[in-house]
């Protein structure tokens, strides 16, 4: 049973997607990055000076005795933060579906340039021809 697994966790693919992953990760981290350090605040001044970030909604409020003290936190939506997790998915979506058409253009190319070796039974039938051939 281990040497099935490590047979397993070895294979090209499983190695090739867990690399993926981790690229993944990092290019989600540099995009969320980006919305939150650089286009949301370039977008604030074109919508009129609103900060994504900001926009929430609050359910219901704090609650506070008579010390001063919060008995019970507030509950709030915050759909800035939501939107701009939506932009970052958009971008990253993009991003993968660029990646993934060039390669699969680039594989096209590979295919339309490596001439396509004929079916063996066409090699065989050609070899018992030309045999045939000799023969006569």
């Amino acid at each position: 049973m281990l040497k099935e697994f490590k047979e397993f966790a070895m294979k090209g693919n499983l190695v090739d997607m867990a690399v993926g992953f981790v690229m993944g990760g990092a290019f989600a981290t540099v995009v969320t990055a980006f919305i939150q350090g650089v286009f949301l605040p370039l977008l604030a001044p074109i919508m009129g000076g609103i900060d994504l970030s900001a926009i929430a909604y609050t359910v219901s409020p704090a609650e506070v005795n008579a010390a001063g003290e919060v008995v019970k936190e507030a509950a709030i939506v915050e759909l800035g933060n939501f939107i701009a997790a939506i932009i970052s998915f958009i971008i990253v979506a993009f991003v993968m579906f660029m990646i993934i058409k060039g390669m699969n253009n680039m594989q096209k190319k590979e295919e339309e340039a490596a001439p396509a070796a004929p079916p063996r039974q066409e090699v065989l039938l050609e070899e018992i021809r030309n045999l045939l051939a000799k023969q006569s």
